[in-house]
């Protein structure tokens, strides 16, 4: 069994929201014994209000998957070992990525965009990605995600007062390029290469990555002496690292690895 040494993790933050919304979490897993960071995304420095204030940001919208990926990777180099890498949602497909790139001492990918080839017939997938693709629209100019949008795609089955705040607090622009590249080469992923200890977490009630479609990301994975779990979560939608249950995600995630030594 793959032990697992690091006392590192890089959490990488999905699309569409600020990095901030991983504080609680550093907060959580430094008092494990964890050194954490969550760097902002390349261009996105700041609170949500202040990149709101930015619409649009064409430095934002020049964004391409595989230029954060690289600037994740070089983020790693610094550091003194191998990290365990947390990304959700984009973040999640990212981690997989940095995992194919041989960077991560184990990974975990919540909620996770799935690599290319993967996909669903889930209409609440097509649904919720639909606006963030901006096909029709120009690439030039970033995509916010409305209020209604994010309720459905991010916050659906919470009260409304919760959805504006976590609405506010997070939602920022977003490039059209990184979500179409998801589509890409850019996202494929070898699944019959040896890979750390990879887990993906879902949740029952995520309208824009389902469960399902994160069961067949994991599914996909086809090394025999690789470690690859899957978990998912009743009642969790997208916005899981902000939930009021997210201590459960996060101590199924410390166990796992723990488990793994």
């Amino acid at each position: 069994m793959k032990t697992i040494n690091s006392k590192t993790v890089l959490f990488v933050t999905g699309n569409f929201v600020s990095h901030l919304g991983w504080t609680a979490w550093q907060k959580y897993f430094e008092e494990q014994g964890y050194t954490t960071l969550a760097p902002a995304w390349l261009f996105k420095e700041g609170t949500a209000a202040e990149l709101r204030q930015k619409y649009p940001d064409q430095n934002i919208a020049s964004l391409r998957l595989s230029q954060v990926v690289d600037y994740f990777e070089n983020i790693i180099k610094t550091l003194p070992e191998k990290p365990i890498i947390v990304g959700h949602s984009m973040g999640g497909l990212i981690t997989q990525l940095l995992v194919q790139r041989g960077l991560a001492e184990a990974a975990v990918a919540i909620h996770s965009v799935p690599p290319q080839g993967v996909i669903t017939t889930k209409f609440s997938f097509f649904k919720a990605t639909w606006g963030p693709l901006g096909f029709f629209t120009s690439p030039n100019k970033t995509f916010l995600m409305s209020f209604p949008q994010w309720q459905y795609a991010f916050t659906n089955g919470m009260p409304l007062e919760e959805q504006q705040k976590a609405y506010d607090e997070n939602v920022i622009p977003e490039s059209k390029r990184i979500s179409r590249d998801g589509l890409s080469s850019a996202a494929k992923i070898d699944f019959k290469k040896a890979h750390a200890p990879l887990l993906f977490v879902a949740g029952s009630t995520d309208n824009v990555m389902p469960a399902s479609l994160n069961y067949s990301n994991y599914k996909k994975y086809k090394n025999e002496q690789s470690i690859t779990d899957f978990k998912e979560f009743e009642g969790n939608n997208h916005f899981v690292l902000g939930l009021s249950n997210w201590k459960n995600t996060a101590d199924y995630i410390l166990n796992w690895l723990a488990n793994k030594n």
